[in-house]
């Protein structure tokens, strides 16, 4: 049994926590909090952008610690799971990976990648595992596009677009601000070029134009340039619809032999194949946002039941992916062309 602790309970952390309900093998045995409320079980102030209304949450046979050190100092604890606001995670992070734990946390891994490199060196230094938490290959249509391309049937990607666009929320101030998540450029945006990194790998230039609010690029469009014989790769991502559309994202991913197009908005997941054929796959989870989630936990438990670093979890991979991001950021405000290093 993998026992967890997680630490933080936003909105991310009652996600989590709802979603660990369907781990086998595995279960939250502790939470950490400054919020004595949300220790007691209030979670009514932990509303996002989808999941069930929050509420009471019966959190009997689960410890509540009020401080960190004191649950790291549990020895009953395997797994720690940090859902706070990213300019919290690097502390966080290297205290459990110090305590002796296996981390998984949520994306973005840092605010900035010499953070996210000391966080993957700890945990080799450590021999324990760090996973990040990015959810997106675990949704059923994400799944599909990237066990394709990697098995090959339909040949390698020649050009790609992505979307992820949002309205300005009303159920998070952080997001907007540079300084705790690094701006829909970052805590948003990170879920594509984590994506893309990926299934079609790392670029060595991008080029991006947005548009800039107070330091934080809150929409860009960005050319992932790959170089001669590399990939098509576009993608516009940010903050910036009206609220009668709070939320949509897809791709069309155009391979050698079919293309794939998805829109949460009124688009399937579609197949279109050489001989002209256009089919609807079956996708397993009936819609259902938490299955993602409960599938992401359950690659971490396998993870450290197995003591192997699961691929979509990679600490690397989330790495390359804050870079992609930075380097974006770079190319809005220079106006030009940024080289990944």
């Amino acid at each position: 049994m993998v026992r967890i602790g997680i630490v933080g309970l936003g909105f991310m952390g009652r996600i989590h926590f709802l979603a660990s309900q369907r781990l086998t093998v595995a279960k939250v045995t502790a939470i950490c909090s400054r919020d004595a409320a949300k220790r007691a079980g209030d979670w009514r102030n932990t509303r996002g952008n989808f999941g069930p209304e929050p509420g009471q949450v019966d959190l009997t046979g689960v410890k509540a610690y009020a401080d960190l050190s004191e649950m790291l100092a549990d020895p009953d604890i395997d797994l720690v799971d940090v859902c706070t606001v990213t300019d919290q995670h690097t502390p966080i992070v290297l205290a459990a990976l110090k305590a002796g734990k296996h981390v998984l946390v949520e994306k973005a891994i840092a605010l900035s990648p010499q953070e996210a490199d000391a966080m993957v060196a700890a945990a080799k230094s450590a021999g324990k595992l760090l996973m990040v938490a990015h959810v997106l290959p675990f949704f059923p249509e994400f799944r599909f596009a990237a066990e394709i391309i990697s098995g090959g049937l339909y040949g390698k990607v020649v050009g790609a677009h992505f979307k992820r666009v949002i309205a300005k929320p009303d159920w998070s101030a952080d997001i907007g601000d540079a300084a705790k998540t690094g701006g829909p450029a970052v805590d948003l945006h990170i879920h594509d070029t984590h994506f893309i990194g990926l299934v079609c790998g790392v670029p060595k230039h991008v080029f991006s134009v947005g548009m800039v609010e107070s330091d934080a690029v809150t929409y860009l469009t960005t050319s992932y340039l790959y170089g001669p014989g590399g990939p098509a790769v576009t993608c516009s991502s940010g903050a910036v619809s009206m609220g009668g559309r709070p939320f949509v994202h897809g791709y069309e991913i155009y391979l050698e032999k079919a293309t794939l197009l998805y829109d949460s908005g009124g688009v399937p997941l579609t197949l279109l194949t050489a001989d002209g054929r256009s089919t609807q796959p079956e996708l397993p989870g009936g819609g259902d946002a938490l299955s993602a989630f409960s599938d992401e936990l359950q690659a971490a438990v396998t993870g450290v039941t197995t003591g192997t670093e699961p691929a979509l979890l990679s600490g690397q991979l989330a790495r390359d992916a804050l870079v992609l991001c930075h380097r974006e950021i770079e190319s809005v405000k220079l106006g030009k062309p940024v080289a990944i290093s």
